[in-house]
């Protein structure tokens, strides 16, 4: 790892004291005082949003300790941003680069100071906003290994996003000591923000273009651990822009939402419960009370959140906030800097493990609805209406190409509505129903497969929180046909084959 400076000199210089700004650094419940870690941006930076590649540059982490002392933890690198604290609240994750012209990494470093950082992957091509991820245990023919791992949103080499506008991310997975590196997202648009769920799955943001529409929304979305099981957690109920979730004590999930893309990533606060996330929206705050930005979970329920007063150029500082009464406190705030993605220095409940059956060594993966006639009450389909099933791959997008569409094939629909197909793993599809006269009924947004997995559906466009009718599908009583022709094979598919209706995970 290159270094401008030796390592006890860079030691020295993290224990170094930063200068004080306006502190109010309050208890707990219960008295207990706080250490917060967050990351500070100078006032001029933050514009492009926390998804722009330029966001966090000439950022610094900045440990609070009781009292309203500071000190720098990040001393030595050119940038720094995306603390996340770990579960026995010793460690912290953040992104850095040692050099301006260095991509974005992910390094590890102690909460009390003592360890110079170590550095732990840039990913493929640089990664950011890493957390760290319950434990795994991967289902092999003759083991049950235990994998501690992290999480990032990390750059995939030679793609662009669904717009080409810029470079195109994934949340990524690896070990704590780098190895493993796996792509867990296939979206052909950008994955950000991930935070984990006390279940263990992992919750983000993913930004969705509809198929055959010219507008974006960006939904919650949920997925395991292991890139497997992705569906909508939290979508088209308040405002059509949500990013930065965050899992609270109270048992809510906690986002910013704003009808744009643009800015700075802030918006107003909303949440939805963890038990019913897509029937229980409920706005926050609203457009006179401010914007907020990178909520993160208290362990009495509350949430610090970076606030700034809407209208002027003021910086954001850090906030102590109830979901439930909307009292808000001021917990660091200095007006030289951004003070952005604070989080609590402290133990925290570890979330459920996981397993997964995910083998790198199988190239191909399941898809299967029960019937694909069960759907939204006004959008339902009668029975036999839907005859096929069409795969359309999605190639992603690079500098010298726009994102473009191929078949994979068609698949018959059983009469009971069901149907199984066997697909490439790891790559963006879209599925069509096709009608007796051969157009395209209903389409989904872009969704994957991962090697040797079984990703399932209850219908098409279903509310997810329906039970699957009890009974054999049809479709299972032969093997499942194979879509994995050679992709030279493919037959591309132009604008007029895309079909003009919504779709969702």
């Amino acid at each position: 790892m290159r270094r401008s400076r030796t390592g006890a000199a860079l030691l020295g210089a993290a224990l170094a004291t930063a200068a004080a700004g306006r502190v109010a650094h309050g208890s707990l419940a219960g008295g207990r005082q706080a250490t917060l870690v967050l990351a500070q941006y100078p006032v001029r930076s933050v514009r492009g949003g926390t998804a722009h590649p330029g966001f966090g540059e000439g950022g610094r982490l900045l440990l609070v300790t009781p009292g309203g002392r500071t000190r720098v933890l990040s001393a030595g690198f050119h940038s720094a941003a995306d603390p996340e604290v770990s579960f026995d609240g010793k460690s912290i994750l953040f992104a850095a680069k040692l050099a301006a012209s260095d991509p974005w990494c992910i390094f590890e470093t102690k909460a009390d100071g003592a360890q110079e950082p170590r550095k732990i992957t840039c990913g493929a091509a640089g990664a950011r906003q890493p957390i760290y991820l319950p434990t795994i245990y991967t289902i092999t023919p003759v083991d049950v290994e235990p994998w501690v791992q992290i999480a990032f949103v990390g750059e995939d080499p030679g793609e662009r996003d669904e717009q080409g506008l810029a470079p195109h991310t994934s949340l990524w997975s690896c070990k704590t000591d780098g190895t493993a590196l796996r792509r867990l997202t296939f979206n052909l648009s950008n994955d950000t923000d991930p935070a984990v769920l006390p279940d263990g799955r992992v919750v983000y943001a993913a930004w969705l273009r509809r198929p055959g529409a010219r507008d974006t929304r960006v939904p919650i979305v949920g997925v395991n651990a292991d890139g497997t099981d992705y569906q909508l957690y939290a979508g088209d109920e308040g405002l059509r822009v949500k990013r930065m979730p965050a899992p609270t004590a109270a048992g809510l999930v906690v986002f910013v939402e704003s009808s744009e893309l643009e800015g700075d990533g802030a918006g107003r606060l909303a949440s939805v419960s963890q038990r019913r996330p897509l029937h229980s929206h409920r706005a926050i705050s609203g457009e006179a009370d401010g914007f907020f930005h990178s909520p993160s979970p208290l362990p009495d329920g509350r949430v610090l959140v970076s606030w700034r007063a809407s209208g002027g150029d003021g910086s954001y500082g850090v906030y102590r906030l109830d979901p439930a009464s909307r009292a808000r406190e001021t917990a660091f705030d200095d007006p030289a800097w951004h003070d952005l993605q604070a989080k609590l220095v402290a133990p925290r409940p570890t979330p459920d493990a996981r397993s997964s059956v995910v083998r790198d060594d199988d190239p191909e993966g399941k898809l299967y609805t029960i019937d694909v006639h069960i759907q939204e009450p006004a959008r339902a389909l009668r029975p036999g209406t839907a005859k096929s099933l069409r795969v359309v791959e999605g190639v992603p997008a690079s500098a010298e190409r726009t994102v473009s569409r191929r078949l994979l094939g068609e698949v018959e629909i059983a009469d009971d509505g069901s149907y199984q197909v066997q697909i490439p793993a790891n790559t963006p599809v879209q599925l069509e129903l096709i009608g007796a006269n051969g157009m395209p009924l209903r389409t989904s947004a872009w969704l994957w497969v991962r090697n040797h997995a079984a990703q399932g559906c209850v219908g098409c466009h279903e509310d997810p929180e329906r039970t699957p009718p009890n009974r054999l599908m049809k479709a299972l009583s032969s093997p499942a046909p194979v879509l994995h022709s050679p992709p030279d094979e493919r037959r591309p598919l132009t604008d007029a084959h895309a079909p003009s209706a919504g779709g969702r995970p």
